[in-house]
This record gives C-alpha cells, structure tokens and sequence, in this order.
C-alpha cells in the first residue's frame, strides 16, 4: 500500500523533530509524516553513547528557537540534550507522525503527479509512500559506519580497539591505559571523561586543534532566566550567543594572527609556562579554518595538569600487541584504543534521487540558500553552520520551507523550483573547512555558485534577513502548474 502526505520527513533527530513543529504551527492544514531508520528519537544524541558525550555549542543556541532551553547547564551532557529533543516531541505530538525503523532508500520526483515517491525498506521489506514535498533532515554523516584509517598491524592489537561512534555498552576501562586517535570535539570529550578511571589517557594527534575553554554554566543566562520570563530570558541570550559567536567569527578572519596569539595564551595560562604548548596546542592553520573545540570549566587541561592525561604529537608507524609504535620510534603502550577519527559524510542518508526518470545526483546541483538543489523541485535539506549551532540553520530552513508551502498554496502552484538558469559555478567547496573529514567528503554534497542565492553563508545574521525576511519569489524560484493525472487511492 501506498501512503500519501502533503510533507514528507527523513529523519527523527533533531533537525527532523523542530522541521514538524514547524510545520505544524505555519501549515496547520498540511498532512505530514516522519521516515526514521533507528527505533527511537534523537538522531545523533540516540546514536552516539561514549563517555562524557556533550554538545560542542552552547544549548542557547543549539536549542529550538520555540522552545527555551531550562537546565542550568549551557554546555549540556548528551543524555540532557536526547531528552529536550524527546521532550519536545511528545509535548508537540510530534510521536504518532514517526515511521521507526524506516530505512529511506530512493526518491524520484514526478511532474505528472506533482509529487515524490519515496522507497523505504521496513524489515526487509520495500514500501512506498509519496509526497508533494520533501524535507531532508538526515543530518551530515553515515549513521551505519565511522572513519578509521587503516593502520599497519591494527590485527595484532591484543587490547579493545573501539569507534565512538559504536561504544561497547560493556567497556571497562578502569584501571586501563588508554589511548584517544584524534584531537576533535570528540577526543577531547572522551580524554578528561575516561582519565577520571583510566589508569592513564593518552590523546595522540597528528596535528593540533585550537582548544578553547568555557564555563559550562552561564552566568548571564542564569541571572536573566531568575529575573524574567522564560521564553524572553532566552532569546535574550540566544541574541547575546550568536552576537558575540558572529563577532569572534569574523575578527579571526579579520585578523588571523591576533585571535591566534590569544587562544594560544589562553592555553598556556591554563597549563602553565613549562608545558610545550607549541608543540602540542599550536595549530598550523588559522583559527577557524577548522571548528574550534570547546571543553567546558578547562576540564581536558585540568586532567592534564592532574597527571591523569597526557598529549602526544606524532604519527603511528605501526599497532602493535601491546599498544602503538610511532614514527618517532617511540612505545605507546594501550589496553585500549579508541579512533576518534571522525564521521564518513554522507548526503541525504545515501538517498538517490531521479527527477522525471533521469538520474539526478545532487552533488552536481547548486546549492539555493544553502538548503535546495538547483533545478530539483519540492526539496529541501536542513544543514546547519560550521562556524556556529546547527540549529540556528535548522530553524531558519524549517521557517523556509513554510514560507514555500504557504506560497505554493496562495499562487495556486503545486511546484517550486530553484532554476539554476546561466549561474557560474564557484571553485569554492560547499563547506569551507580544511578538516580531514570534510575534505574525504565534500564532493558528495553540492557544489556553490558566483553570486547570490546560489552562495551559502556561514552567517546567521545574514540568513536571517534573505531566509527569513527576504522574498521567496526572487527570481529564481519558479512556481509552476503542472496539469496533474488523478491519484488513485491504493
């Protein structure tokens, strides 16, 4: 049998739970559904399990623009944050729209019927469903698989070797020498959490990353949430986050050197003089080339300080039965060794996508607004900032998509296309980062334009006036009316 819906969502994490809210407050009329792959709720905040999981932003910001965030903490534990996106969906009723364990696998759009057939997999099982729009909202990465490289020897390692993004349930690493791959949010989350049992942690890197420290309790926030309202209490200090988040963005562009020399400093003042912060918490590019990480109340330079955890700067040569030999001809010995070396990024969940029965990769398309494919119709994907929450775009896209809907319906239009017409392709990628992650993944996302829409900001502020104050019909979103065949109910 085949289900229709006005709105079809992939995805039931974050991004998908605020894109329903949202449509049920500006299309109350619209019929809609969630597609989720996993049994529950949450996306990223249900998947990922490792010890000390946290948000790399502030939860003024990662929160939803409709909902305050009401914890005391600001940098907020991953458990914490799987329940405000849980809560929001049951206080929503936003649960009996959700498919569980609907594995999206295709979409092909239809101008005869003016709508996509999307193909899922249920228990083995292909089912169909169609929809006359289609929201994205599947995050950035491969939910089935991690990135680990592959190192000589890694067979002969008698200890656990584990990816955080698979925890074992079952890991004891009390009293165990551990050793952390990488030097990312996710490294640097997992070194002070595991050195608080850990007969030792060892966070090896290649190469090293701005670490940036910051209380994890906000003190403006807390003052502003005793003395008003809540929901003005936290606009306030969403307004006060992004504000000084925008600023900080734009002087390290500005001026590299300068809001280099800073972090630096402030890192040596947390380790003191004698430790060899060139070597081990200098970065050879300039900040936010990369995203900053952030480790709240300087918890991963007080493990360091306490002797519980170490930093190594150097490349593996081999895994050994006992741990790791470097480059530098140096021992590492490990019981356990966790490669927090990244995601696998990944488009739309792997979909594919035809339009009209040809093939349409969307990684040939232009990005329009950072959230639609040129000349692909009723489609739109949700990916957040890099230089920012993800939510901050998620909220803005999910806004958008609205808008369109809500356009479509006043025009009497049943479709909405960004042409792409004689647009210049950018050289620019679509992310702007040098992290090794983005750089194995990037050509499978779309690729940017010369001018406007076909650029995507990494500025709210500017988003928010061509998203959510700027005209939907800009001239390069073609609403039209294809004469539509007579569905026949399943």
């Amino acid at each position: 049998m085949t289900e229709h819906f006005d709105v079809l969502i992939v995805g039931a994490g974050l991004s998908g739970i605020g894109a329903a809210y949202h449509l049920q407050q500006k299309c109350p009329g619209k019929s809609y559904v969630i597609l989720e792959g996993r049994a529950s709720i949450g996306g990223t905040w249900d998947l990922f399990r490792y010890p000390g999981i946290r948000s790399d932003s502030d939860m003024y910001t990662l929160g939803y623009n409709f909902r305050p965030w009401r914890e005391a903490k600001a940098i907020a534990d991953g458990p914490s944050i799987l329940g405000y996106v849980r809560d929001t969906a049951r206080e929503a009723d936003i649960e009996r729209h959700i498919r569980f364990n609907t594995h999206v696998k295709s979409a092909a759009w239809s101008t005869a019927d003016a709508a996509w057939t999307v193909v899922a997999e249920v228990d083995g099982v292909a089912r169909e469903f169609t929809a006359n729009f289609v929201m994205l909202c599947s995050g950035y990465y491969n939910y089935a698989a991690g990135y680990t490289p592959e190192w000589p020897g890694m067979s002969d390692f008698a200890g656990k070797l584990v990816h955080p993004q698979f925890w074992p349930e079952d890991l004891d690493y009390t009293g165990k020498r551990v050793v952390v791959i990488g030097s990312g949010a996710t490294a640097v989350t997992l070194v002070p959490e595991m050195a608080k049992t850990a007969a030792r942690v060892t966070m090896l890197q290649r190469s090293p990353t701005y670490v940036v420290s910051r209380p994890a309790a906000d003190a403006a926030a807390d003052w502003l949430r005793r003395n008003l309202p809540a929901k003005l209490a936290y606009k306030l200090v969403r307004f006060k986050n992004v504000t000084l988040g925008g600023w900080f963005f734009n002087m390290a562009r500005k001026k590299p050197d300068k809001v280099k020399a800073k972090l630096i400093e402030m890192v040596r003042g947390h380790l003191g003089p004698d430790y060899d912060v060139a070597t081990h918490f200098t970065p050879r590019y300039n900040p936010w080339d990369q995203r900053l990480c952030l480790v709240p109340d300087a918890d991963l330079f007080a493990a360091i300080k306490a002797g519980r955890a170490d930093v190594v700067t150097d490349t593996i040569e081999t895994f050994t039965a006992g741990g790791l030999r470097l480059a530098s001809g140096a021992e590492l010995p490990a019981d356990v060794i966790v490669t927090a070396t990244g995601l696998d990024m990944q488009l739309a969940g792997g979909m594919s996508f035809t339009v009209d029965g040809v093939p349409t990769p969307l990684n040939e398309a232009l990005s329009y607004k950072g959230m639609m494919f040129s000349d692909v119709p009723n489609l739109v994907s949700v990916f957040g900032y890099t230089n920012a929450s993800w939510t901050l775009k998620a909220d803005l896209t999910s806004e958008y998509a609205c808008r369109l809907l809500n356009a479509m319906d006043a025009k009497g239009m049943r479709q909405c296309t960004p042409v792409r017409g004689g647009a210049a392709v950018d050289p620019a990628p679509f992310l702007d980062f040098s992290s090794s992650y983005v750089a194995r993944g990037v050509a499978r996302f779309p690729r940017q334009g010369v001018e406007k829409p076909w650029r995507v900001d990494q500025s709210y502020m500017k988003d928010v006036m061509t998203i959510r104050y700027g005209k939907v019909d800009d001239g390069r979103m073609a609403f039209t009316n294809p004469k539509v065949r007579e569905r026949v109910a399943a």
